[in-house]
């Protein structure tokens, strides 16, 4: 069912008048405005709205902390412990692993990261006690074919940097400690029994995506050269583009998270332009571990966020756009087709490799992994008639060789393309504003997750 129900509307408002947090204020300034864009599409379905459906009863899975964490300074921007969601492998997959790094945007100021510290992205307070696991999470074979039961983790993110940074600023005590996160997560899940994988997998979606891209030959440095290793990166590739104004906005915002957050001492060493070596085009090339692309062409947050944010189309002529795919004049559809033109040109020689995968569909979307309709289902998205999942599965089991690229906008016509009304609309999760800043105050760790996110009006 891909419509709001009632109670989900009433709902809905109630969040807008009571739990104002999950509202983007003036002062999270543009990053702010960009991380809450970020969340408007992270969880959609087809027709724009989230699922309340993306599977039935589906597992709902306990928040760990990483005890012991703080000790190696591996703590989320508060100071507060880095977390995880695991659920146990069984049968074959008993030894099988699959690590999902969340997403969530970057913050690049650090009147942004202080922002930050108030959301579930920059502190373990505000995370969901429990999630439930859908799409290549989930725990059944009729909704993730081949992962289904592996050990299935999702590592949280609440660092503002892909898991990448080294640094703080005591000042307004924020503590930029991605990378430590990252070891101390891995060293937790290799005491959990992930030293004795026999097949492992790193994925991650968004931000998280482009942090299994960063950490891809990290991952496949823990494990004897017999164990197989492969990454997956979900809607992380993204583009040094030129926005619809001729600047680039995205990578003045990475050049922000690359200077505040300490990420240099992290890239490969050979980079000679840290912000630069923060784009996945500059570094997948370079990573010796097989890896898969999974993104849109369009994708739906770097159009928004990237290429047309509201900061550089002061007149809103992309707004309608924006809203829907459809909406988009010719003129823009030509400038979005010379988009996927600078995706498939950086691809190029990477998925000549034949130990690389690549799935890139000419939809309107953003992290298509872990939404069930998207990830496995009857009317999933198809190129040459095979789904994300299946092509992820026979590119990991090495089946068959994929390297699948979509023909332009508008010929797929299984696509979900995100659409949405004529006022902008964000995603919130009533979950993480409502019961875990509750969870947060009283204590409470039993706090559970099962209300579907809900669209809002936007301020901006």
């Amino acid at each position: 069912m891909r419509f709001l129900n009632l109670w989900a509307l009433i709902l809905g408002f109630v969040s807008l008048v009571d739990f104002s947090k999950n509202w983007v204020p003036v002062e999270a300034g543009f990053e702010g405005f960009k991380f809450a864009q970020e969340e408007a599409i992270f969880h959609v379905d087809g027709d724009g709205l989230p699922s309340t459906s993306d599977s039935s009863d589906p597992k709902l899975v306990d928040l760990t902390l990483i005890q012991g964490a703080a000790d190696k300074g591996a703590v989320c921007l508060d100071g507060t412990l880095p977390g995880y969601h695991l659920d146990r492998g069984f049968g074959s997959g008993a030894n099988s692993w699959l690590i999902q790094l969340e997403g969530g945007g970057w913050c690049n100021t650090i009147k942004n990261c202080v922002y930050r510290k108030t959301t579930r992205r920059g502190s373990s307070k505000f995370m969901e006690k429990k999630i439930a696991f859908t799409g290549i999470l989930s725990n059944k074979s009729e909704q993730n074919p081949d992962f289904f039961n592996w050990n299935r983790v999702k590592l949280r993110y609440c660092d503002g940097a892909s898991f990448t940074g080294d640094s703080q600023n005591e000042a307004n005590q924020l503590y930029f400690r991605g990378q430590r996160i990252w070891l101390a997560g891995m060293e937790e899940l290799m005491s959990k029994g992930m030293s004795n994988a026999n097949q492992a997998l790193l994925s991650g979606c968004s931000a998280g995506g482009l942090a299994s891209i960063l950490h891809c030959d990290e991952f496949r440095e823990l494990f004897p050269s017999t164990v197989k290793i492969k990454c997956l990166s979900d809607a992380g590739f993204f583009l040094d583009a030129i926005d619809v104004s001729g600047g680039r906005t995205l990578r003045d915002m990475y050049e922000g998270v690359v200077s505040l957050q300490g990420v240099e001492k992290n890239l490969p060493q050979k980079c000679a332009d840290p912000t630069s070596c923060f784009f996945p085009q500059n570094l997948i090339n370079n990573i010796s571990t097989p890896l898969f692309l999974l993104n849109a062409a369009y994708d739906a947050w770097q159009v928004r966020v990237s290429l047309a944010p509201s900061s550089v189309d002061p007149k809103g002529l992309w707004k309608q756009c924006k809203l829907n795919i459809a909406n988009c004049s010719e003129s823009q559809i030509q400038f979005l087709q010379g988009f996927r033109h600078q995706m498939l040109t950086a691809v190029d020689q990477f998925s000549r490799k034949k130990k690389n995968g690549v799935f890139i569909n000419s939809c309107y979307a953003h992290c298509q992994s872990e939404i069930q309709d998207i990830w496995f289902a009857e009317d999933s998205p198809l190129i040459k008639n095979r789904g994300i999942a299946q092509s992820v599965g026979d590119w990991y089991f090495d089946r068959v060789k994929v390297k699948a690229i979509d023909c332009p906008y508008p010929c797929d016509k299984t696509c979900h393309n995100l659409q949405q009304s004529s006022a902008v609309f964000f995603l919130v999760n009533p979950c993480a504003s409502m019961f875990t800043a509750n969870a947060a105050t009283s204590g409470d760790s039993n706090t559970i997750c099962t209300m579907p996110r809900i669209w809002l009006p936007s301020i901006g």
